[in-house]
């Protein structure tokens, strides 16, 4: 016999408490009277749907015992679903009880039927979330496990990387500051089974006359300074890979001895005569405009088409819809583990806030906002002020706020939703459509009308 799924009621009306019981025969209820005996039996039954009173014995007239039951369950465990049942008019409260990381709350009297179908969802929640943690949990021995995606085009993005990655050809990373070429970089490195190191240099954070040196070496008493021979970024990289971040601020300068490198295999420390051959893997990447920097003069044509020979596009992370929920979800863990904080979860409207924010910034700027959460929030529980972002209902724009297209207004909507949900899912379409509240077929349908890969 299929176990029933398991549910805490915490009310001190025992005839409301039958009533709710009742109602909900569905489930296996458990119940309590009062918040100690709540907490006793959600630390034995560990139920992942919980509805509770605010007004609780010792202190029936207060809601102090209810929101510290509240916050008791939720540092016990971030994931519980608690749905508030409250008095007609103590909205406040109700309010306040979401902010703290309740589910939801309902005035009384209720509806038991709408209560019922409240309690589904949340328990459809909690077992996504909980299959989410498990999949993110799993060990992942691939080369660019590092990066966390289910963006159709970065997908492809890491095909490539694995095509690439046996051969000796020079690739050129694309993108904004922050969409992880660095990361994409030392998966190539992995995938390419290169015994050498990873040696990655900024070339926009070197100044210009010790630039050369940093790359190439430099022999002893080759300038003033140089007390002792000391082999360049090259040279460590020998039999490795060797990532030229920001290429575009090379200077022209040192431009024809990166080519004449390129070309040749070989290099000559500054100072010295010495031809030394180097088998290195060159991977660059840059946010500039390179093609444009070639009619302006300020970069050489034919060193970009040897840097050129494999050109991967990263798009920003605005683009990879999901991707900030996931990369959220991930970062979190790492870092709560960090602080050696107990798990850690995020609120639904920070979830939302973060779906739909465009972090100019990419993935750099959202995990310094996971972190700063991280360490800033007051309980197990991430919400929007912890990771910096203005709560869902702040996030309308004037402009939108005016639209009046039913159409275009119920697409939007739906297209959030439905991207939404496939992040919080894994892209996994049956999980995603029982989450949404339609069957499969009509989820394909809306994902074909809507072209949501």
């Amino acid at each position: 016999m299929e176990k029933l799924p398991q549910l805490l009621i915490v009310e001190d009306d025992l005839a409301l408490q039958k009533q709710i019981k009742w109602s909900l025969d569905r489930f296996e209820s458990v119940t309590a009277n009062d918040a100690a005996s709540a907490l006793l039996q959600f630390r034995r039954h560990t139920p992942a749907v919980v509805t509770m009173d605010l007004g609780l014995p010792p202190d029936p007239d207060s809601v102090s015992e209810g929101f510290k039951l509240l916050r008791d369950m939720l540092n016990i465990d971030p994931m519980v679903k608690v749905i508030v049942l409250t008095g007609q008019n103590d909205q406040a409260n109700a309010l306040r009880a979401i902010a703290l990381g309740a589910y939801d709350f309902f005035a009384k009297p209720f509806d038991p039927d709408l209560l019922g179908l409240t309690i589904d969802r949340a328990f459809r929640l909690f077992e996504l979330q909980s299959e989410n943690q498990r999949l993110q949990s799993l060990h992942q021995p691939d080369a660019l496990s590092g990066l966390l995606t289910r963006d159709a085009d970065m997908l492809r993005i890491c095909r490539t990387i694995e095509k690439v990655a046996p051969s000796n050809a020079s690739v050129m990373l694309l993108g904004e500051s922050g969409t992880g070429k660095e990361v994409l970089a030392q998966g190539l490195h992995q995938a390419s089974k290169r015994s050498g190191k990873f040696i990655a240099i900024n070339c926009a954070a070197i100044p210009e006359n010790l630039l050369e040196s940093e790359l190439f070496g430099y022999e002893k008493g080759a300038f003033t300074g140089a007390g002792k021979t000391t082999v360049g970024k090259i040279e460590v990289a020998n039999g490795g890979t060797l990532m030229l971040d920001e290429i575009g601020d090379l200077p022209l300068s040192l431009q024809s001895k990166l080519l004449r490198f390129l070309q040749e295999r070989t290099i000559e420390r500054v100072g010295g005569r010495q031809e030394i051959s180097i088998d290195v893997r060159v991977v660059c990447a840059t946010h500039q405009d390179l093609r444009g920097r070639i009619k302006e003069g300020s970069f050489r044509e034919d060193l970009y088409y040897r840097l050129a020979e494999i050109v991967i596009d990263i798009p920003p992370l605005r683009a990879r819809r999901g991707d900030a929920v996931l990369l959220a979800h991930a970062f979190l863990k790492r870092f709560a583990q960090e602080q050696h904080r107990g798990p850690m979860q995020i609120s639904e409207d920070a979830l939302t806030a973060i779906d739909t924010y465009t972090w100019p910034g990419n993935v750099r700027e959202l995990l310094n906002a996971v972190k700063r959460a991280s360490i800033m929030a007051d309980g197990n529980r991430v919400g929007c002020d912890d990771i910096g972002l203005p709560s869902p209902e702040t996030l309308l724009d004037e402009g939108e706020k005016g639209v009046l297209d039913l159409r275009t207004v119920r697409e939007k909507a739906e297209r959030e939703a439905i991207v939404s949900a496939l992040a919080r899912t894994n892209g996994n379409i049956a999980k995603a459509s029982e989450l949404l509240g339609v069957s499969r077929p009509t989820l394909y349908d809306l994902m074909n009308r809507l072209v949501i890969k």
